[in-house]
């Protein structure tokens, strides 16, 4: 588990948010968590958060909000057992997690660290200070006012003003001013008239040589504290001020001459490498590189052996320049030398576009519309783009925006080429660290000793190669061990590189590595081997506890202490919300151990565990969010629920790239059967939006099913994915599947699954024109679903027979079949049923000129599918809204919403809307007398159902051109 506290108030479980409820509950919350496991008593609680006039009810209150929070924390547990992690202790409460769970204790231990090394080590003490200071993602407790007085929120801010102080002295002492700077701006611009904090900036400015920038500091603040205090400045502001002025500049060659500015846009880099030492060089060329003149996109490639440092110095220097690219900073591994699953050029797009902030349901599904709509998201945009262990140059091409205010930063084990050639990329070669870099990285990680004893840390740091990601493995052995002598450990060393020579003949940068990683997996304790080896089998970006607990058979708590060791030392990284990363060098040796070390039916059981918990985790938030499916699901293994839905939806979010991974794996491991049931688990939540991950599962799972033989697999497998082809438009496609998934069920006498192929396919008719057989389908589906009585399969049947009536004109009957969809709806457990069948129904109405009844289910419709986060229901009430306001003869209200409906469709990839929206565009257009824009639109609206072969928008766009030629 995991607590933030040092900004708003978060909690996770095994990578998934927590959603901790109400203000008062969270400030409950907050108080335990401010305490460190210390109890605080329920008058201390009443007192905070009522002052001295609490309710009557305060005590109950109190207990409320504890035994919600216990049921949060702990969903397992039994009614009548006693809470272990908000344990009662004597007439108070006390919040019972490992210290370092909660971000605060993890903040004052760091600044403790540096605190008691800053007289002999300023390096490794600034770099404590960079990693405390990174915890703080706003004011402690941002979003609990309740508190925001309170003694211990006080006394936090208190110390992250001394910790950024000191953290700016450090810096500006080891010559490293500019970097402070971006943190300092932000402070400032948060503390709008705290003088020591302006102080801090301006000795950070003259530091930097940017005395103009110091001046204009001072003199705003000097004006601020006039014109709203009526005072003048302070000893602590006029004494930086006379700094400033007395000061000789100073340049910085490393480091870029542009004013760092606060970035208000994304940040998806991983924290800044601790005890980041040497590549002065390579620095000075990034920063060559970014103040160059450029014409077209700037491109700089590190290419380097694995373990390099390839990844530490594009992150480090990412982090030096943040400020210079105020739109944003994106991330995205490539995993391109993972042996499993790289990751596909057109995912890494979906990535970026998640980065963007660009909906899921708004990604285009095609690679080439992908590719564009991230070109245009970067338009005129500066944004910092770092694609790290690319392997070749087509995993980055598409990857490239198309301005030059963007710069891209590539790592990759190979020279790219391509790049250089073709797109003018700039290629720095990343080589090991110079043996003096490599003896003060060791220095940085394990102090006096390497003074001590400098003869045995320079033949140390030649074992490892001079590689940082071995340095570091051996520095933390080394931590591990006081008591040994680096001597003693360097001749270990040594004896273990020639027991491996063998293994790794040919290879002298990998031999070294592998031994360093072979002598620390060695000091483990067997459960903590065991956890090692077992990451190996894992197929997904990253892992968490709940997924290690799988795969090792052990609890989660036990699971997380052994993650938290893999941390310590070097063999993982830790990132935000509970989750573990392993460096891809290091998989590849876990994966080989495992081989050598775990019988084979151990790991085929392991990974079966890893799935089935998925699995059921996957159909457990299911249930929570589409609860009129949960009978139609697959049989799982019951696990604890979700406290929410936001829970559900937090962790479903999370794990996608980790689901798609196991599909994917699945599928080469010919298990049909997963691929399938998790598809079909999953389906509605991809199908609201998430289409490029859809497809991708949906294609595992007719291509597994396909080659297992599985008729009744491959009949599911392919109503989904005809089911993705219809709403993408690709009509000719999705009724090849449907038609064969509908004999598929018949043959295998599976029942169930016949009605939802063939609602699809009539959906399909309707969109090509063939009315009849449109009708016919949606009744032979209406008519199985009675059989089986299924009420909620009846209501979607009827509601797909209303809109197949309502296509070709019969609007009356089509009302009278979705009022009773309607009805059945609003029985029945599903939001987006019921928000579907009110804007179908609106649109209706207002055809049917019963305006009131129109106004009001669509504005219902709007509401729910908002409240849903379903872009497509929104879009298509968007486009039934413009429908309507035409009809009432509000031509610029109809454009607008047309509009909007408009770009959500063309996101997302739905070519039926865009075609549909843009014929209704265009008669608004025509009526509000804009006669050429309008043939514009219905000139694109009849390409597209030409495409699609819609043939009823093809009709109404040929019909509105000729109209609209007599009257222009």
């Amino acid at each position: 588990m995991a607590v933030q506290v040092l900004g708003p108030i978060r909690a996770w479980r095994d990578g998934a948010a927590l959603a901790l409820g109400p203000a008062g509950r969270k400030a409950v919350f907050a108080l335990l968590a401010l305490a460190h496991g210390k109890p605080v008593t329920r008058a201390e609680l009443v007192d905070a958060l009522w002052g001295e006039r609490p309710p009557a009810s305060a005590a109950n209150v109190i207990h409320t909000h504890v035994k919600h929070l216990r049921r949060l924390l702990e969903p397992g547990r039994g009614a009548r057992s006693p809470s272990t992690t908000i344990p009662t202790v004597g007439d108070g409460y006390a919040l019972d997690l490992p210290p370092d769970a909660v971000d605060a204790f993890r903040f004052r231990s760091l600044v403790a660290r540096a605190t008691s090394l800053a007289p002999d080590e300023p390096v490794r003490a600034a770099d404590l200070l960079t990693q405390a200071l990174a915890l703080w993602h706003g004011r402690p407790l941002a979003d609990v006012p309740l508190l925001a007085t309170h003694p211990g929120v006080v006394t936090l801010a208190g110390e992250h003003r001394a910790a950024l102080a000191r953290h700016a002295e450090l810096m500006t002492a080891v010559g490293a001013a500019r970097d402070v700077l971006p943190a300092l701006v932000e402070h400032v611009a948060a503390h709008g008239l705290d003088e020591a904090v302006h102080a801090l900036l301006i000795r950070a400015y003259t530091a930097a040589g940017q005395r103009d920038l110091a001046f204009d500091t001072y003199h705003g603040m000097r004006r601020r504290l006039m014109e709203e205090l009526g005072v003048g400045p302070g000893p602590e502001l006029t004494a930086a001020y006379l700094n400033a002025l007395e000061e000789t500049p100073v340049e910085d060659a490393a480091a870029p001459a542009e004013v760092p500015l606060a970035s208000s846009g994304v940040n998806q880099l991983p924290g800044d490498v601790s005890g980041f030492t040497g590549r002065q060089a390579e620095l000075a060329e990034l920063g060559r590189v970014l103040t160059s003149e450029r014409t077209g996109v700037p491109i700089v490639v590190l290419c380097g052996t694995a373990g390099v440092g390839k990844t530490a110095l594009a992150l480090h220097w990412a982090h030096r320049v943040r400020s210079h690219f105020p739109d944003g900073q994106l991330h995205v591994d490539l995993r391109g030398y993972d042996p499993r699953s790289p990751m596909a050029a057109e995912d890494a797009l979906a990535r970026l576009l998640d980065g963007l902030g660009v909906p899921g349901a708004d990604v285009p599904l095609d690679p080439d519309q992908r590719a564009a709509r991230y070109r245009a998201e970067l338009a005129d945009r500066r944004v910092l783009i770092v694609l790290d262990n690319a392997s070749s140059v087509d995993q980055v091409r598409s990857l490239l925006p198309g301005t030059s205010g963007c710069l891209v930063l590539v790592t990759s084990r190979s020279s790219l080429s391509g790049l250089v050639a073709l797109h003018g990329a700039h290629r720095l070669d990343v080589d090991q660290l110079p043996a003096p870099d490599a003896l003060a990285l060791l220095r940085t990680l394990i102090g006096e000793r390497v003074r001590r004893e400098p003869a045995a840390a320079a033949e140390l740091a030649a074992r490892c190669g001079r590689l940082p990601l071995a340095l570091r493995v051996a520095a933390e052995l080394a931590a591990s061990r006081p008591a040994c002598t680096l001597a003693e450990l360097t001749g270990e060393l040594a004896d273990r590189r020639h027991r491996l020579r063998v293994l790794d003949a040919g290879d002298d940068a990998r031999a070294d590595v592998r031994t360093v990683f072979s002598w620390s997996y060695e000091q483990l304790r067997p459960e903590v081997a065991r956890a090692f080896r077992r990451l190996g089998l894992h197929p997904g970006p990253d892992v968490t506890p709940f997924a290690l607990a799988a795969l090792t058979g052990a609890d989660p708590d036990e699971a997380r202490r052994s993650l938290e060791v893999l941390a310590r030392n070097s063999l993982v990284r830790r990132e935000p919300g509970g989750r573990f990363v392993v460096h891809d060098l290091l998989l590849a040796y876990a994966e080989e151990l495992s081989g050598e070390h775990d019988p084979a039916a151990e790991r085929t059981a392991a990974v079966d565990r890893l799935l089935a918990q998925h699995l059921a985790t996957a159909a457990s938030a299911m249930d929570l969010l589409y609860p009129v499916d949960r009978p139609h699901r697959p049989d799982v293994t019951a696990t604890p629920p979700f406290p929410t839905a936001d829970a559900a939806r937090a962790w479903l979010d999370a794990e996608r790239p980790t689901l798609v991974a196991l599909c994917r794996a699945a599928e080469r491991d010919d298990r049909a059967d997963y691929v399938v049931d998790l598809a079909n688990t999953l389906y509605r939540y991809l199908e609201s939006g998430h289409y490029a991950d859809a497809s991708t599962i949906y294609g595992c799972a007719s291509r597994a099913a396909r080659r297992a033989g599985d008729d009744a697999l491959l009949a599911v497998a392919l109503t989904n994915l005809g089911a993705l082809r219809r709403i993408l438009g690709d009509y000719d496609q999705a009724a090849g599947h449907l038609r064969e998934a509908i004999r598929l069920h018949r043959r295998t006498g599976e029942q169930r699954g016949v009605p939802r192929a063939l609602s699809h396919l009539g959906i399909v008719q309707e969109r090509l024109g063939e009315y009849e057989e449109a009708v016919s389908l949606q009744r032979e589906a209406l008519a199985v679903h009675r059989r089986l009585g299924n009420r909620h399969g009846e209501a979607a049947a009827l509601l797909n027979l209303g809109n197949a009536y309502s296509r070709p004109g019969h609007h009356h009957r089509a009302a009278e079949y979705l009022e009773r969809a309607l009805d059945l709806f609003r029985g029945l457990d599903d939001a987006g049923g019921l928000a579907s069948a009110l804007s179908n129904l609106g649109d209706v109405c207002a055809t049917l000129r019963r305006f009131p009844d129109a106004v009001r289910h669509l504005d219902e419709a709007r509401e729910l599918f908002r409240r849903l986060d379903h872009s497509y229901g929104v879009a298509v009430t968007l486009s039934n809204l413009g429908n309507l306001h035409a009809l009432l003869g509000d031509w610029s209200q109809a454009q607008r919403c047309y509009t909007s409906a408009l770009e959500t469709f063309r996101d997302i990839g739905h070519r039926y809307g865009e075609a549909s929206t843009l014929n209704g565009l265009g008669e608004a257009l025509r009526a509000a007398g804009r006669p050429d824009e309008a043939l514009a639109a219905h000139a694109d609206a009849l390409r597209i159902a030409t495409e699609t072969g819609d043939r009823d928008e093809q009709d109404r766009a040929r019909t509105a051109l000729g109209t609209t030629h007599r009257q222009a």
